[in-house]
């Protein structure tokens, strides 16, 4: 049974910064490529990054230069440090394997950037 856990969502003003964390449990394997992904209210699950089985990165435009993803495959986490936080980033922040594990979406972690 794959499970993802996401913890370190917050409200916190435009500029502040957030550092999300993703526990995977389950047999996954560390060559799974993974990726953080988010809702926002009233819109479809969007990718925001995704890291690959060697580490390379790869970020969706919106958040080029912003967001930075890591991983340590030993403790079986995944990370999401996000600077420069805009209202427009206030979702519902998920993790998963990228493309994902349709049936094991976690609960997520909330992220509200307001004044």
């Amino acid at each position: 049974q794959v499970q993802f856990v996401e913890s370190g969502g917050d409200s916190v003003q435009p500029g502040g910064s957030l550092r999300l964390s993703c526990a995977v449990s389950g047999d996954i394997s560390s060559v799974f490529i993974m990726g953080w992904y988010r809702q926002a209210p009233g819109k479809q699950r969007e990718l925001v990054a995704r890291i690959e089985s060697g580490s390379n990165t790869i970020y969706e435009d919106f958040v080029k230069g912003r967001f930075t993803i890591s991983k340590d495959d030993s403790k079986k986490m995944v990370f999401l440090q996000m600077n420069n936080l805009k209202p427009e980033d206030t979702a519902v922040y998920h993790c998963n394997t990228n493309p994902p594990l349709t049936n094991f979406w976690g609960r997520g972690t909330q992220v509200t950037v307001s004044r």
